[in-house]
Parts: C-alpha cells; sequence; structure tokens
C-alpha cells in the first residue's frame, strides 16, 4: 500500500490526478457522497436542534468498508473533493465515516486538474472547514424539510405522488406566471414604415420612419404624401464607439451561451463540463466568479499577442456580484490557454472550444466603430426616415468571439454598412412600405433564460440551476413545447412607381417548440402552494434564504438558528392547510350540456385532465373524457370539450371485429380487436375514416406478420425504443448495424437466435430445473433468483453460488403478491 491515500470524489478526476503523483501515492473514489439523509423518512431531528441523521446506504457498505481498510494502511490520509460546499461536505463525511485520524488527514483544494494545481495543493493543505459544511448542511436539511412537509399536503389535497421543493416551486411558479402573462395577451396591431433609396452613385440601402400608424388607413394617407416627392440627405451624424468583451464565463453564463450557440441543455452542459474538468482541460466549473489567476491572464497575453499581435491584447480584471464563500475563486477557464484544440470527443470539443473563446477575448482590446446615422427629409411632408450603419474600424475582441443573445432581449437591430453620403445630396426613392406588425406577448423561457432569470432574482446557486431544470421536467410540472405555431394574416402596403398596392401575407406565430411550458398538474400545483404557502414561494424569501446560506458559509450565522427561525411559522401552517384546506383540481364550469341539461366543467382527476358532464352530488353518474396531448384545463373551450364525448368513434368492421377511433397516452390511434395502430402525425382521431383505418390496420398485420421461423416456432419483427428487434419465442433479440435489417436472410436470424440464446445461458449462474428457478447475473455486479416473472435481486454481499434452493424459494415467496382479503359486508336497517 501506498504511503499517501488521496480520496476524490470521482472515479475520471481519480484516474486524471493519479498521473500527476508518484508512486507514493494511491488515489482512489468515493463515488459523491459516501453518507447522506436516509430516502423513506425525514432524516432530522426537528426536537433537537435539527440534527441529520446521516447514514451510509447499503449500496456504499461495501466502498466504505474498502475506503476504510485503505485509509488504515495509509501513513496520511489526502480528502481531495471539490473545494465547493458540496465538495467540503464529502469530505467532511469521509473524515466521520471513516473516522479517520485528524493527525493522519489533510484537506487539499484545487480548482483545475493540472500538476502545478495539484503540488501547490499538497503543499499548502488546510482543515475541513466547517462553516461550508454547515451552509451546505443547512441547505439540505431546510430543502429536507419543505419537501417532506409540503410534499404529503399534495398528496391529500391534489394526487398521490406529487412533490414540492423550495427552488423547483419557485421555478414553476416563475413558468406558470409567465404563460398566464401570454395568455392574457392581446395583440395590437401597428403599421411600420420602411423605404429603399438610391444614392446618386447608384448604392442602395434602407431606411425606416421613426413612427408608426396605428389604422391601414393612416399608413395609406401617408402613402400618398410621399407620391412625387423629392428627397435628401437632411443631417448626417459620425461618431466613433467601441463594443468591450464579456467577462469569462461562470456557471450560469456558460449554461445560457451554450444553449444559444451549441443548443445544449442545461444538464447537457453540465455532464460535458464535468468531463472536462475532470480531464484537467478546464478549470472548475461550478463558479459564480467572473475573475482570473494572474497566471491565467499572463497565459491568455501570451496566446494572444503570439496569435494576434499586440494591438489585440488588453489585460482585464473583472469583478461580478459576491455571494458568498460557496464559490470556486477563479472563471471558468482552459487550463492551458495554448492547447486550443485537444483531443476529445465531439460534444467536449465544441464545449472546449467557446470556453477557450470567450476566455481569451476577455482579455483582449475593445472593438473600434464608427456608428453614422442618417436622416432624410421629404418635400412633401415633414416626417423624417431614418437609416443606421456601423462600421468596423478595428475588430480587437470580436476577431475571435461575441456573445449571443436571447430572442427575448431587446437589443438594437442589426445594423449594416451605410454607402458614403453627404449632407443635402439627392436621393432616388424605389420604393416604400407599410407593413402590419403585431405586439408581441412575451417570451416563453427557455432553459438558458430561466437559468438567467433565477440568478437575477437570487434563487438557486451554481450547482441547482441543472438539477432544479431537471426536476420539475421529470416530476411532469414543466415540459418542452412541441407546438410550431398557427398562420396569422397580415397586410402590406407598397408605394411603387407612384401607384399603391394592398396584399394579403401570412406569418407563423405562437411556436413554443423546446420552450418551457406548464403542465395542467404543473398549474394546479402552483396555484395552491402560492394560495397556501405564498411565503415559501416568495422570490425575495427564496432569495433570503440564498444570503442566509452564504452568511453561514462566511461564518457570520449559526445555521441551526436559521433552520428554527424558518421552522417555527413553516410547521404550523403544514398542519393548518393539511386540516382545513380544500382539495384543488383547477376545475373551470364551461356551461351546460344541451341534451341532458347537466353541468359541464373541466377539471384534473387521477388520471389526468378531464372533462366531466354531471356532478357527484347528482344521482345520474357522471361522464367522463380525458383531454387530447395539446389541451389545456385552463384553456379548453365549451365547444373543444363537447368534441370529447366523441370518442371513441365507431367506423365500422373489419373481418368480423369492431373497428373504433379514440385519443390515447400516446396520441390518436384505430383499434382493431385487441391491436391498436397509431394514426399519423397529421391525422386525428375525429376525422379518420373506416378506409383509412382498414389500410393502417393491413399495414399493420402486415408489418407483424412473420418473417421467418426456427425449430418450429415463428419470428417476427418491429422497431422499438432501443431500435430495431426480432421477436423469437418470447425473446426480443436486438438487431444491430452489422445486419441490414430490411433484409434479413434465414442465415442471419439463426445466428441473431443462437448468440442471444448463448448470452442468456451465460447469465444463469444457478439452476433448478424442475422448480423453474434459477439465479442470473444482472447489471452492476448484482444477481437476481428468477421464477417465471417473478424476480429477487440479491445484495451485492451474497455468493449466488452458496443460495440453497430452499432460501431461494423463501425469498421469492416472500416477493409474491399477497392476496386480498374480500371484505364482508351487513346492511343495516333503520327501527
Amino acid at each position: 500500500m501506498a504511503k499517501n491515500l488521496v480520496i476524490v470524489e470521482s472515479p475520471a478526476k481519480a484516474k486524471t490526478i493519479e498521473k500527476f503523483l508518484g508512486k507514493d501515492y494511491k488515489v482512489t473514489s468515493s463515488f459523491g457522497h459516501i453518507a447522506d439523509l436516509p430516502t423513506k423518512e425525514l432524516g432530522v431531528d426537528v426536537e433537537k436542534d435539527f440534527t441529520p441523521n446521516y447514514i451510509v446506504d447499503k449500496e456504499k457498505k461495501a466502498l466504505v468498508k474498502k475506503l476504510r481498510e485503505m485509509a488504515s494502511k495509509a501513513e496520511l490520509i489526502w480528502l481531495a473533493s471539490d473545494e465547493d460546499r458540496e465538495g467540503e461536505a464529502i469530505s467532511w463525511h469521509l473524515a466521520e465515516t471513516l473516522k479517520l485520524d485528524k493527525d493522519k488527514t489533510r484537506r487539499i483544494v484545487f480548482n483545475s486538474i493540472t500538476k502545478n494545481a495539484i503540488q501547490k495543493a499538497i503543499e499548502n493543505p488546510r482543515d475541513i472547514n466547517y462553516d461550508l459544511v454547515n451552509a451546505q448542511q443547512a441547505r439540505r436539511v431546510l430543502d429536507r424539510l419543505v419537501g417532506y412537509e409540503l410534499s404529503p399536503v399534495l398528496w391529500k389535497k391534489i394526487k398521490p405522488g406529487l412533490s414540492a421543493g423550495r427552488v423547483q416551486s419557485v421555478a414553476v411558479r416563475l413558468i406558470v406566471e409567465r404563460e398566464r402573462d401570454i395568455e392574457g395577451f392581446t395583440p395590437v396591431a401597428s403599421f411600420k414604415v420602411t423605404a429603399e433609396f438610391t444614392t446618386s452613385k447608384g448604392e442602395v440601402f434602407t431606411a425606416k420612419l421613426n413612427s408608426t400608424f396605428e389604422s391601414k388607413e393612416e399608413a395609406e394617407e401617408f402613402l400618398k404624401k410621399n407620391i412625387g416627392s423629392d428627397y435628401k440627405i437632411d443631417s448626417l451624424d459620425t461618431k466613433p464607439a467601441k463594443k468591450s468583451p464579456a467577462a469569462p464565463f461562470t456557471t450560469s453564463t456558460l449554461q445560457q451561451e451554450a444553449a444559444r450557440k451549441l443548443y445544449f441543455s442545461v444538464s447537457r452542459t453540465m455532464q460535458v463540463a464535468q468531463r472536462l474538468y475532470e480531464a484537467g482541460h478546464i478549470t472548475y466549473m461550478r463558479t459564480d466568479s467572473v475573475n482570473l489567476s494572474g497566471e491565467a491572464i499572463q497565459a491568455a497575453k501570451e496566446a494572444i499577442i503570439e496569435n494576434y499581435g499586440e494591438k489585440y491584447s488588453k489585460v482585464r480584471n473583472y469583478k461580478g456580484k459576491s455571494k458568498g464563500a460557496q464559490e470556486a475563486h477563479e472563471a471558468i477557464r482552459p487550463t492551458d490557454m495554448k492547447n486550443q484544440s485537444p483531443t476529445m470527443d465531439r460534444d467536449q470539443a465544441k464545449l472546449y472550444e467557446l470556453i477557450w473563446m470567450r476566455t481569451l477575448a476577455s482579455q483582449m482590446s475593445d472593438a473600434q466603430l464608427e456608428r453614422t446615422n442618417v436622416k432624410i427629409a421629404s418635400n412633401k411632408h415633414d416626417q423624417l426616415f431614418s437609416a443606421n450603419g456601423e462600421v468596423i474600424k478595428f475588430d480587437g475582441f470580436l476577431k475571435v468571439y461575441l456573445e449571443g443573445k436571447d430572442e427575448e432581449d431587446t437589443a438594437e437591430e442589426q445594423e449594416g454598412m451605410l454607402p458614403a453620403m453627404k449632407l443635402g445630396e439627392a436621393l432616388n426613392n424605389n420604393s416604400i412600405t407599410a407593413t402590419q406588425r403585431f405586439t408581441r406577448a412575451p417570451y416563453r423561457y427557455t432553459e438558458a433564460s430561466l437559468v438567467k432569470k433565477l440568478e437575477e432574482l437570487g434563487i438557486g446557486r451554481p450547482s441547482t440551476y441543472a438539477p432544479t431544470i431537471s426536476t420539475i421536467q421529470n416530476r411532469g410540472y414543466v415540459e418542452k413545447g412541441t407546438i410550431d405555431g398557427t398562420e396569422r394574416n397580415y397586410v402590406q402596403l407598397e408605394l411603387s412607381s407612384d401607384n399603391i398596392e394592398s396584399k394579403t401575407l401570412t406569418e407563423t406565430v405562437g411556436s413554443d417548440k423546446g420552450k418551457l411550458v406548464p403542465t395542467d398538474i404543473g398549474i394546479v400545483v402552483n396555484d395552491f402552494l402560492v394560495s397556501h404557502f405564498s411565503g415559501i414561494l416568495d422570490y425575495n424569501f427564496t432569495a433570503k434564504v440564498e444570503k442566509d446560506f452564504d452568511e453561514i458559509a462566511a461564518g457570520e450565522e449559526d445555521w441551526q438558528k436559521v433552520m428554527k427561525n424558518f421552522y417555527k411559522d413553516f410547521h404550523p401552517k403544514v398542519l393548518d392547510v393539511e386540516e382545513n384546506a380544500e382539495r384543488a383540481s383547477g376545475e373551470r364550469v364551461l356551461g351546460t350540456d344541451p341534451k341532458s341539461g347537466r353541468q359541464v366543467s373541466v377539471r384534473l382527476g387521477r388520471f389526468g385532465p378531464m372533462v366531466q358532464i354531471g356532478t357527484v352530488d347528482e344521482e345520474e353518474k357522471p361522464q367522463f373524457a380525458s383531454l387530447l396531448p395539446h389541451q389545456s384545463i385552463t384553456t379548453l373551450t365549451f365547444e373543444e370539450a363537447m368534441e370529447l364525448f366523441k370518442l371513441p368513434r365507431n367506423l365500422g368492421e373489419y373481418k368480423g371485429e369492431e373497428v373504433e377511433a379514440n385519443v390515447g397516452r400516446y396520441g390518436p390511434y384505430v383499434r382493431y380487436g385487441k391491436k391498436f395502430v397509431s394514426l399519423g402525425k397529421d391525422e386525428s382521431a375525429f376525422d379518420v375514416d373506416l378506409d383509412r383505418a382498414i389500410e393502417l390496420i393491413k399495414e399493420k398485420e402486415k408489418a407483424d406478420a412473420p418473417i421467418a421461423s426456427y425449430e418450429g416456432k415463428e419470428v417476427t419483427k418491429g422497431k422499438g425504443r432501443f431500435g430495431p428487434f426480432i421477436k423469437w419465442d418470447g425473446m426480443f433479440i436486438n438487431v444491430n448495424k452489422k445486419y441490414d435489417f430490411d433484409n434479413l436472410s434465414q442465415e442471419d436470424i439463426e445466428e441473431l437466435i443462437e448468440a442471444k440464446k448463448k448470452k442468456e445461458a451465460e447469465k444463469v449462474v444457478v439452476e433448478w430445473t424442475e422448480e423453474d428457478i434459477r439465479i442470473e447475473k444482472a447489471r452492476w455486479g448484482r444477481h437476481n433468483i428468477i421464477q417465471g416473472k417473478i424476480k429477487v435481486e440479491l445484495t451485492k454481499d451474497v455468493d449466488p453460488n452458496k443460495v440453497t434452493l430452499e432460501a431461494a424459494k423463501e425469498l421469492l415467496e416472500k416477493k409474491k403478491p399477497k392476496k386480498k382479503a374480500t371484505k364482508k359486508t351487513t346492511k343495516k336497517t333503520k327501527g
């Protein structure tokens, strides 16, 4: 055993660090936290100053045992987890759980995995920073209290299986409120005027009228004033300007820019950045700092001078908003500025290049510009046309990089170059166009713009953005939009050769593709929480909690005191709502059924959003119909609701079997007997007829027909979520790219089946043939006892070869579903 044991939190990080240390060092991984709060209970002793009950999960017990043995044999133990609060807590858990000798234990931190950084860390060890540990504990405990106390309220008042969280619920609130702003928005039309002019030298450019017109009549009246008009340059203003580069990346700005330029999701960006960091290519990727070290600034300067020359270099020091001790001490940057294109996979290469360019540009000179504004006058009216142009005199940092923009940013319109002109110069007018334009509703959030908003409000921290956005989607509160938009007509008037022509054009509006859209359940949960727990979902409260965590991390606040102040108001409120609040379903009354005269309403039901005719108070049972995938309880109209009761539609018969059209969880379909056939993308269950249904059924029958037989059993083929497959004797066998799936030969089929049979046989460790019980290899080094459809997973510490038949039977018996006892009921009679 080596004299020194270095423990980090990931195998990839361990592998990189081990390259920089000699034979006296052994580097191993803890695979993240080795201890945490239990998953199936609160795990916090509220009565004893909110003491957390940390446990070692059964999955980690073997690892802890191994680490303890390794630590006992080492002369020194180096705890080298990340330098943020989470990393500090991991080191603390290692020290506590492994019962490390304080005199033999060193804590080291570094924000990049390079030889110099590791060596410097080893030369400057420190103790565990308990202020950082307490800040992480405070976040973990408070979030556990909120989640474990609010979630059961949602189960009781809305539906089982729901969850709430301090940051996730606020993120959902932002998205729901934005959706309501969009729904309540009424577009206002106006006419914008642009004109095309030609200079005396024949150069063409475009100018616009700074004022707009409310109606078509006003716009047309203005165009008439321009008939026969002469134009000249009324003013010409040219002045120098400059653009400065953006600061180096923080976690949030990297997530935003990777979304704009690489189309990465927030979680994808963090996964790729994690791999880059662990491989030693970039500094730590969870940071709020825009600062660069002196070493990094010097390296960037040298790279700029070498590649572009001295005039492109300008040393800059950036200052960000200080948010406490959580942050790493540097922005995200390459560890080696001279290494522009290291060998790596495609995603890593793209993200690395983005980080490299942003870092380099941050240390480059301003771009020097010349901006020109031209005003054009007419001799027929006093309104002025205006044109703006921009000329780059010196490109500076633009030679490398320009920050992207979100669609909702109210940035200036892109300015092009203007031809050379002089004051008083006469211009020829080619055309003037008045185009109807509508005011835009607020934009839905993208993942990147939501991160930007959360950061602006002070909600969450670098480590929370990606998991928060993943959680609200995984919980079904928010989903990515899929609607392409709808067509809208607009009017355009054009004056050309003294004639005015009017035409109607179309544009697509209302697309939500890729944007974050709240689901019905998300809206109902949000409204319930905002109504009853407005304090928890208040943006200022959530931001204040983050400041409390920062003060704890700085040693300026006691974390248990913060918990007490929060819980004394929170807990009684939970009990009150649980006892007294009414159930929530988001119900809206839409009208009255013309046939029965019963109430028609839409609400969230146990199995999702639905329309209901009648109420539970009536003698006759209510009728129900599920909403279509694109419909919402907040926007559904009475007419749309009544259409739903036309489903399922009976289309007729085919081969003596009833054929009907309906809509299910995965969209519209046709049912024929017990078989289901999905309709095409643009087909509707309300419109499909019997002929089209039969056509689809025949295609399905042809696709499902056996393609061969083997050992007297049929072979069929299909395509599933994991790709193309063949099915034989109840086995699904994946068909890889080695085979031509559309033209499988008998030889190919036999080869695939035999390979699968061999693989399945190799999985069997023990088999009791008469009892039809076997033990098979499973994933992650586990084994399963299997009998028919019943499966029992063995723990890692059990040797499958030593399991007896009796023990296997006993375990299987426990797994079998218990028969429900039938309730005996007796009628009570009055009197």
